[in-house]
């Protein structure tokens, strides 16, 4: 199953910050559960601060849990440690069926 996840930043050095340094970290992480980043971008734009990733969850996986598993476990704690999460003021999520004749599965 492929997500949308799209993170919301206060501001445009959180923005860097969470993209260069943290997001970056979780590239290892999210494999060691399964999970393969697609693509990772970064928005500025309206005043809007966000960073845009696809990712992919391995067959039968329920995103929502392996997603709490991942966010508890101390990789994730260190992936994340030095950033002030309360910079992150908004997480969407949407999940996406590809069409037979996308490029990406």
């Amino acid at each position: 199953m492929l997500q949308l996840r799209i993170y919301t930043l206060r501001s445009p050095e959180a923005l860097r910050r969470y993209a260069a340094v943290h997001w970056a970290r979780h590239l290892p992480t999210f494999t060691g559960f399964g999970v393969t980043t697609l693509g990772v971008w970064t928005e500025q734009s309206d005043g809007a601060n966000r960073l845009v990733a696809l990712v992919r969850y391995p067959p039968g996986a329920d995103p929502e849990q392996l997603t709490r598993r991942i966010m508890a476990s101390p990789e994730f704690a260190a992936d994340m440690a030095g950033f002030d999460v309360t910079e992150i003021v908004d997480v969407q999520t949407l999940p996406l069926e590809p069409t037979p004749f996308s490029p990406i599965h």
